[in-house]
C-alpha cells in the first residue's frame, strides 16, 4: 500500500482522490508514522431489473463467426 504525506495530500489532494478513485489504497502518515487510510469507496451492485435490462441490450454474438475471426488473427494450434 502506498503512503502520502499529510503535506502532499494537502497540497496535492486531487491526485491522491484520482489515484484511489482509480483503486489504488493510501496511508496517511504524520511525522512518517500512519495515521489513516484511504481506499475506494465499494460500487453499489446493480439490482436484478438492472442486469435484465443490461442483458437484453447485449448484441447477438454468432459463435462460428466470431470462432473463424479469432482464427484468421490468431495461431489456432494454441
Amino acid at each position: 500500500m502506498n503512503k502520502v504525506s499529510i503535506r502532499d495530500l494537502r497540497n496535492h489532494g486531487g491526485t491522491v482522490v484520482d489515484r484511489v478513485l482509480a483503486g489504488e489504497s493510501m496511508v496517511v502518515t504524520r511525522a512518517g508514522r500512519p495515521v489513516a487510510e484511504l481506499r475506494p469507496v465499494p460500487r453499489p451492485g446493480l439490482t436484478g431489473a438492472e442486469l435484465l435490462a443490461r442483458w437484453k441490450s447485449l448484441p447477438v454474438v454468432d459463435a462460428e463467426a466470431f470462432r473463424r475471426d479469432l482464427d484468421e488473427f490468431l495461431d489456432p494450434t494454441l
